[in-house]
């Protein structure tokens, strides 16, 4: 790999490092407050909206400029809603705001890999940035729960900088202050990442030729026989693990006895799997094979259900690696396959538009759904339930789906060389 593409991941390991914390701690705020039970999965949601309200935007907006510099304009837009927090506005609010800056740095983190790529590397790249993703979301959730430690807290509040007062006198403020220099380093390597040289389309000021064209898009996208297949994909499991985070804590939290602190690092449990999963596909999983991994996301769907029958702790951990094993297997595949479809299709930026608008619409939808039975106090049992067979339900049409598209395929060909002779 070129050493630019390193660039690209430390960047953003950084910034996916402080995403994750900041939602640990501002889980944590949450209940500082007393706010209802229900407001916690409302955080994914207040930071997904934009993903959604702005797709039109945020995919023209990156492919107007060299992608290193939206992701550093977006990351002073996560800065931003990281001081809100510590200024101690409502937490969904401040992470709407890093949710805005998370919309716009997106289509630029995964354009710029088929701008700075050959094709033969996407999978390869997939697989060390989805991996490297991971690795953030498991530091970012274990190093949210220490900052709210009390002990941990209060020993690093203790510290004093000689003359400089800080201003920090609380466990909310100290962490924080933590999690924003988080964003600061991200924002340093943002200075260094590679211009690719790929013309840049200028930015049209029109907001109804924008939409248009978003459209436009994503019915391209989504009429393509291979797009289809990898975006539904994608868009499932984008919502299943934004949902799954949730789902993982109310269930160690109620059935192994934890605590949000070791609750969140037994979430970090899952995205080890998913990065070994990643890795291993990166390894052995080709472009032009991708869509043979499907099934193993009908048997994620089906294991999670084993979640019901575990109450100790040894057996939660191996069971959660493993379900994060098979997404993070599946996933990077059908990823790449959908980059390189959009990249043909409309461009880097527009495709990763309309790859975000899908996935995280999916996460609205499943975590408002979640949401609505945390708040009707439907018991996490009967949740694992609905939502493992949700998932296997879903990857099983979208199979059946993906076996119709190659027959009609195997017909027009067989039809081509019929009237060839």
């Amino acid at each position: 790999m070129p050493f630019g593409f390193y660039i690209i991941m430390a960047a953003q390991f950084f910034s996916a490092l402080a995403d994750n914390a900041l939602l640990i701690v501002a889980i944590a705020a949450l209940r500082e407050m007393q706010a209802p039970a229900e407001y916690e999965p409302l955080l994914k949601t207040f930071f997904t909206v934009s993903y959604v309200v702005l797709a039109a935007f945020v995919g023209a907006f990156a492919d107007s400029m060299p992608k290193g510099r939206v992701m550093l304009i977006s990351n002073t837009i996560k800065i931003a809603g990281c001081a809100m927090m510590f200024f101690t506005i409502h937490p969904l609010l401040a992470y709407a705001v890093v949710g805005l800056g998370a919309a716009c740095y997106s289509p630029a983190k995964y354009g710029i890999l088929t701008e700075y790529l050959p094709h033969r590397l996407l999978v390869v790249a997939n697989g060390w940035i989805e991996g490297l993703t991971v690795g953030a979301i498991i530091l970012g959730v274990v190093v949210g729960g220490l900052l709210i430690k009390p002990e941990i807290a209060s020993a690093i509040l203790r510290f004093d900088f000689p003359v400089i007062e800080t201003g920090v006198d609380t466990t909310n403020e100290m962490a924080v202050s933590i999690i924003g220099g988080l964003y600061l380093i991200a924002a340093m390597f943002n200075f260094y990442v590679p211009d690719t040289g790929v013309d840049h389309k200028p930015l049209k000021k029109n907001p109804i030729y924008l939409v248009h064209e978003f459209n436009h898009c994503l019915t391209l996208l989504w009429r393509d026989k291979l797009g289809q297949i990898s975006l539904a994909v994608t868009t499932l499991f984008w919502g299943a693990g934004a949902t799954l985070q949730f789902i993982v804590i109310k269930w160690s939290e109620v059935s192994l006895g934890l605590d949000l602190s070791k609750s969140s690092m037994l979430q970090g449990v899952v995205a080890i799997g998913v990065a070994a999963g990643a890795v291993i596909a990166a390894r052995f999983i080709t472009l032009r094979k991708s869509v043979k991994v499907i099934p193993l996301g009908i048997a994620m769907g089906i294991i999670v259900l084993v979640m019901n029958f575990v109450h100790n702790m040894w057996l939660a951990i191996p069971l959660l690696i493993l379900v994060g094993g098979l997404s993070g297997f599946f996933v990077v595949p059908m990823n790449a396959l959908l980059q390189h479809r959009g990249h043909i299709l409309m461009g880097a930026g527009h495709s990763i538009a309309v790859q975000n608008f899908n996935e995280n619409l999916s996460i609205l939808v499943m975590t408002g759904l979640y949401f609505l039975m945390i708040r009707l106090e439907v018991s996490i049992y009967i949740v694992i339930t609905l939502f493992g067979l949700f998932v296997s339900g879903l990857m099983y049409l979208v199979r059946q789906r993906h076996l119709e598209n190659q027959r009609v395929q195997d017909d027009v060909c067989h039809l081509d060389d019929t009237r060839a002779h």
